[in-house]
């Protein structure tokens, strides 16, 4: 996935609506790569570390990979691990960034509301981290925030708002029973499913994507087909298959671009496992939408 922000706007019906939407976005900093990248970022949003900075609204922010630093009026300085959330307040002093040896990835929503302002009193200002691991659903879920944003369909702005609501209720669910362990092989298979959402535009081999898990590929890929019934390779393959109906039914891209877009490097294997899987080519499934 490239760097995305979006900063939306909002009116009386918005407002009115009790839960909007106010920016969302994902980043990836590398290794010794300057942070915050502030170029896309308004003002009353930009940061660095002398300074910090106070926000207005409600934010949540997900580290998926790497690792760095956060403190606030709050909370002491502590470091923040991948498959990390941490949440932002309204008027609370704050700052955090990637360790420059690790890097790391961001995914955040920012929202504001009348209900927010009930719906936030279940978190703790003091303790703002959540140890949500390699959750292949929240993962999903920001994927599917980002797009429906770029896509900015006709009335999306109560879309977003639903998907955020899941992705609150994932984190909450997350807090509350983190101290309850699954087994260590379903962990291990919930991590895969992260990983393999997250490669999806990435072309590499299943090797090398789970590489950072703690168990060996025989291990890994045993364990996967035992609970999922797919090989890592098929359930990849299946989940790129799926992205790609989404952006031939939801956008105006050819299909070399959604090709592309979800890690094919030869349209004609795509055009061939896409027909193979769904029974027409991606040019017929097209026209049947329309």
């Amino acid at each position: 996935m490239k760097n995305y922000s979006k900063y939306l706007p909002f009116g009386p019906q918005e407002i009115n609506w009790g839960f909007y939407i106010t920016t969302a976005g994902y980043t990836k900093i590398d290794i010794r790569q300057p942070y915050p990248l502030n170029t896309n970022h308004p003002d009353s949003h930009k940061f660095n570390w002398d300074s910090g900075r106070i926000l207005e609204g409600y934010y949540l922010v997900f580290i998926s990979k790497g690792q760095g630093i956060f403190e606030s009026a709050q909370t002491e300085s502590r470091t923040i691990q991948e498959g990390t959330c941490f949440l932002l307040f309204p008027g609370v002093w704050h700052r955090y960034k990637p360790d420059v040896d690790s890097g790391w990835e961001e995914y955040w929503v920012g929202f504001k509301g009348t209900y927010p302002n009930l719906l936030m009193e279940n978190f703790d200002a003091g303790n703002p981290f959540i140890a949500t691991g390699h959750n292949d659903n929240l993962l999903r879920l920001f994927q599917q925030l980002l797009e429906k944003i770029q896509q900015a369909a006709p009335g999306y702005h109560q879309i977003i708002t639903g998907i955020t609501l899941q992705i609150l209720g994932l984190v909450k669910a997350a807090a509350r029973y983190q101290h309850l362990n699954a087994d260590h092989t379903h962990q291990l298979v919930e991590e895969t499913r992260f990983l393999l959402r997250e490669s999806i535009q990435n072309p590499d081999s299943i090797e090398n994507i789970v590489k950072r898990l703690p168990a060996g590929y025989s291990k890994i890929r045993r364990d996967f087909k035992k609970i999922t019934g797919q090989s890592p390779n098929q359930y990849l393959l299946n989940l790129k298959l799926d992205k790609a109906k989404e952006l031939l039914a939801d956008t105006n891209l050819t299909i070399s671009e959604v090709s592309y877009q979800v890690g094919f490097e030869s349209l004609f294997y795509f055009s061939k496992a896409f027909k193979m899987k769904n029974g027409v080519s991606p040019k017929a499934f097209r026209n049947m939408g329309r």
